[in-house]
């Protein structure tokens, strides 16, 4: 299978696990050792970044701040930043040209002093599949994948994101459901 790095996984209504119902993953790694993935439609009802600036004992920027993802069911105590990449300080794995995923506090500093990168979001926890766990779960329609999308990662408020990644290619994901078959 050609690599999904870069791409959405959007959750369908036959998805079995509760966890991931409506839910977005963009890839972010995806290769014959498996996949990795973090949730961008998931924010914490719990944790603030409010809270984890404090707890780095960093500066607190002005202004509205932005959620804290629950990025997946994985390490929840793992922070992964996932950015715009105009932002070129500091390590970080690129995605794509467009994004790039971190871990490096450095940049959590630099947004902490309105210095950091446009884009981006703060995750903890992410989700993985084992090799070919996650063609499985394509295979059995608990999946669908499209190509990502900057404007849905970025700029769409979390309770639109599971139907905008899929109308941006046309389709109405609450329906998905009716449209599959088997012969």
């Amino acid at each position: 299978m050609e690599s999904l790095t870069g791409h959405f996984l959007i959750s369908t209504p036959q998805m079995p696990d509760p966890r991931f119902r409506e839910q977005v993953i963009y890839l972010c790694a995806h290769n014959q050792e498996g996949a990795m993935g973090l949730v961008i439609n998931n924010p914490s009802k719990e944790v603030t970044l409010l809270d984890v600036l404090h707890g780095a004992n960093m500066p607190i920027p002005e202004g509205p701040l932005p959620p804290v993802y629950i990025g997946g069911p994985v390490e929840l105590d793992a922070g992964f930043i996932l950015h715009s990449s105009e932002y070129r300080k500091g390590l970080g794995l690129e995605v794509t040209p467009e994004v790039t995923l971190s871990r490096d506090a450095g940049i959590l500093e630099d947004i902490s002093r309105g210095t950091g990168p446009a884009d981006f979001l703060f995750m903890l926890g992410y989700a993985g599949w084992a090799p070919g766990q996650l063609e499985n779960e394509l295979v059995d329609n608990s999946w669908l994948t499209v190509p990502g999308d900057i404007d849905v990662l970025f700029h769409t408020p979390d309770e639109m994101k599971w139907k905008k990644a899929a109308q941006k290619f046309g389709i109405d994901i609450s329906t998905f459901g009716d449209m599959i078959g088997y012969a």
